[in-house]
């Protein structure tokens, strides 16, 4: 028989060590990800096939389609330019990108297909499509409108377009695409009809319409303009007639013939007398200088002989030489002659001419200065009056030039004008003669040897790898959306609790307890999660063990039950006690009565041994819930559950398992998991939403309770068999037989 306590891990580490392996999950490999497809494979599989047949009805009921496509060129409107009219003129586009975007934009307009379908003739009558197929091609009937709207502007028709018309110019335009070919300056003109034939004539028709149109459009611009210009160059010439008379009469009324001319003179006498009274005046000054020296001074004058003017003249230098020259001979002469002697007197007469001729000399150097300075005063003053006579006139000159530039400024701007306009005319005539065009059809639409749609190959590709890819979204989207815990993985790594096994799902025909008839799987899940408690719940001894879980209806008293008796089949001695006296359930599933139970032990209306019943197993013992009492949490709460949990650590049994109410719908379970060794977590694979699981945990942990580990209960093993062969391979059901029996000795 097999005894739990033989179980007991002699090294007290074994356990955290257990409990360590089984917190680490397996590896997240690739192929994980298949397990979504594999559990929706009926969802993908509907998706695809609806799509896929969806998509061959419409691609064989849809109309052969025949696209026809003619090439343009379109240059830059400067290279049909003539002389000036190639310069940056603003009548023509600067930046290229703008220009062709109009243009693309003329060919998908109204204006140019009215004129198309006016030439065209009416398209060849086509065969009407069944219901079905016009039901599925009517989406791509509203895209394809849309897309036209979005690509013309959607323009309202004119006011002169009859009913007929307007539907002809709307039906030729949805079948019209310009396509630009990348890096040049070619475009496509593609049309798409179900006639090949036409299609071919609409894409000709409309090149040559856009070309023609360009061109009209080119010369009644530029006879619009030869016209505004013609007027413009008989307002401009009466303009340069008028200006230029205004020049002439005021030439005439002022004197101002030749006025550049009398200019150049004016200024000239100007600069001249302005050097002249320059050189006047410091001529003025140095005899000034001198004058002032000497004014008021004689010969008589002591010390006027330094003066330089005086010094300098010859006559005074040649009257003292002479003086000198006397006097010398007389003081010769005094050493032998007498002073009445008459060569002595002869000398002295001489001395005295000589000295009257020094001071007559001497006088006239000072009145010689006094003219010199006289003269030059009015040299200075004359010079002075004859410039200032000179800057009136250059004064009155310049205010009769400044009229007269005015005047000429505005003659040679008007004829600037009148020639520049006339240039202009000139250039748009040869323009409007030879009728050049900046748009030019290089390559005719032909026939189309073939539809290119629809294509069956290539409409069977698409369905199948959209039908691939919607089921698989669908599939993943619906996984997405699914936030239930479904495998181990989610127990370990979402609640963080280590899982201590797994209960497969059984059929609902069959006892969901191990007493009676259960499939293998089920209960060697049992027994695995035996071998798991013992291994997992710390020293050998009396264990107590509350099982709850986050909501009603994940399984948690059949768990307990078979708990109990998975424990009771190996050898232990094991109580099971039903604490959820709200909605007790364990007396049902055991098959045992519910008159003395729990309730009644806890209000003191049993005791212990009077409310404890025998079950098949000798060594499982069960209280039953007992009647429904009005206050279950304080009951749990009291001392008399504390004692009799105390009373039952040193009693007769090896394991208690007590069955508490959910953790979410009262608080029953986190009262109870404060008194016990540890708390089991039973999770419903598939039906408990992970957010409900995990507050449920906080709210366990909340309370001090150790929570030992996590229970996946009602796995599908059918529905997730790829990720359980990983622990488990795949013939691992087959091993024992497909009916072991469901007691004796564990395995």
């Amino acid at each position: 028989m097999f005894n739990s306590r033989q179980f007991s891990p002699a090294n007290p580490d074994t356990s955290q060590q257990l409990r360590a392996l089984l917190e680490t999950g397996p590896e997240v490999h690739l192929l994980d990800r298949l397990t979504v497809v594999l559990k929706h494979y009926r969802l993908v599989g509907a998706v695809f096939v609806v799509v896929v047949a969806l998509g061959m009805l419409e691609s064989y009921s849809s109309t052969p389609l025949y696209k026809a496509s003619a090439r343009l060129m379109i240059q830059d409107e400067r290279s049909t330019a003539i002389g000036s009219l190639n310069s940056s003129d603003p009548a023509y586009w600067q930046d290229p990108e703008p220009y062709f975007n109009t243009q693309y934009r003329i060919l998908q307009s109204r204006g140019l297909a009215r004129r198309v379908v006016r030439k065209l003739p009416p398209p060849p009558p086509q065969s009407r499509p069944g219901a079905l197929a016009r039901a599925l091609s009517f989406p791509r009937q509203l895209i394809g409108s849309w897309a036209l709207a979005a690509r013309t502007g959607d323009p309202a028709p004119d006011e002169d377009e009859s009913a007929a018309e307007s539907a002809a110019i709307g039906a030729l335009l949805a079948g019209l695409d310009i396509v630009p070919v990348k890096d040049t300056r070619l475009v496509d003109v593609i049309y798409t009809s179900p006639d090949a034939e036409y299609a071919a004539l609409a894409a000709n028709t409309i090149a040559r319409e856009y070309v023609q149109q360009n061109l009209d459009s080119k010369l009644l611009n530029t006879g619009a303009t030869l016209d505004w210009l013609k007027e413009e160059l008989d307002k401009q010439r009466r303009k340069v007639e008028q200006a230029e008379r205004a020049m002439a009469n005021y030439q005439e009324g002022q004197n101002a013939i030749s006025l550049d001319d009398r200019q150049n003179i004016v200024v000239a006498r100007l600069n001249s007398l302005n050097d002249a009274v320059t050189r006047a005046k410091t001529a003025r000054l140095q005899r000034e200088a001198l004058y002032r020296q000497l004014e008021g001074a004689s010969a008589d004058s002591p010390g006027i002989d330094a003066f330089p003017a005086i010094a300098q003249s010859a006559a005074v230098q040649e009257a003292k030489a002479q003086i000198a020259q006397l006097t010398a001979e007389k003081t010769r002469l005094r050493q032998r002659l007498q002073e009445g002697h008459p060569e002595m007197q002869r000398l002295n007469a001489q001395i005295e001419t000589a000295t009257a001729r020094l001071r007559a000399e001497t006088n006239r150097v000072i009145e010689s200065v006094a003219a010199e300075y006289r003269a030059a005063l009015a040299e200075e003053q004359n010079l002075g009056g004859s410039l200032e006579d000179q800057k009136r006139q250059a004064i009155d000159l310049n205010r009769k030039n400044v009229s007269y530039s005015i005047l000429q400024r505005e003659a040679e701007g008007e004829r600037h004008v009148y020639n520049a306009l006339l240039q202009q005319e000139k250039e748009l005539r040869v323009v409007s003669n030879s009728r050049a065009n900046n748009v030019q059809m290089m390559d005719p639409a032909e026939v189309p040897g073939g539809p290119y749609t629809p294509n069956h190959p290539r409409d069977w590709l698409m369905a199948i790898v959209f039908g691939l890819a919607l089921g698989l979204a669908c599939a993943y989207t619906v996984e997405y959306l699914d936030d239930t815990l479904k495998v181990p993985d989610d127990v370990t790594g979402r609640l963080k609790l280590p899982l201590l096994g797994l209960v497969p799902a059984i059929a609902g025909g069959q006892s969901p307890v191990l007493t009676g008839p259960v499939p293998h799987d089920f209960g060697e899940a049992f027994r695995s999660l035996r071998t798991s408690l013992v291994f997992t719940n710390g020293a050998p001894g009396n264990r107590i063990i509350a099982v709850t879980s986050s909501q009603p209806l994940e399984g948690k008293t059949t768990t307990a039950c078979n708990i109990a008796v998975a424990l009771a089949l190996g050898g232990a001695r094991v109580l099971l006690i039903d604490a959820d006296m709200r909605r007790p359930s364990l007396h049902t599933t055991m098959g045992l009565p519910n008159e003395v139970g729990l309730s009644h032990v806890l209000t003191g209306q049993a005791r212990v041994r009077d409310a404890m019943q025998q079950t098949s197993e000798s060594s499982l013992h069960v209280i039953t819930a007992g009647r429904t009492p009005p206050n279950p949490s304080e009951l749990l709460a009291s001392v008399r559950m504390q004692g009799l949990l105390k009373s039952l650590e040193g009693g007769p049994f090896d394991w208690v398992i007590i069955d508490t109410p959910p953790v979410l719908a009262v608080t029953d379970a986190v009262v109870v998991g404060a008194f016990v060794s540890g708390v089991v977590f039973v999770v419903g694979a598939d039906m408990t939403r992970r957010p409900h699981a995990v507050r449920a945990v906080e709210t366990i942990h909340s309370g001090k309770s150790n929570i030992i580990g996590a229970v996946l209960n009602r796995v599908d093993l059918q529905r997730n068999r790829y990720y359980y062969s990983r622990y488990y391979g795949y013939q691992h059901t087959g091993y024992y037989g497909s009916e072991p029996p469901v007691s004796g000795a564990a395995a």
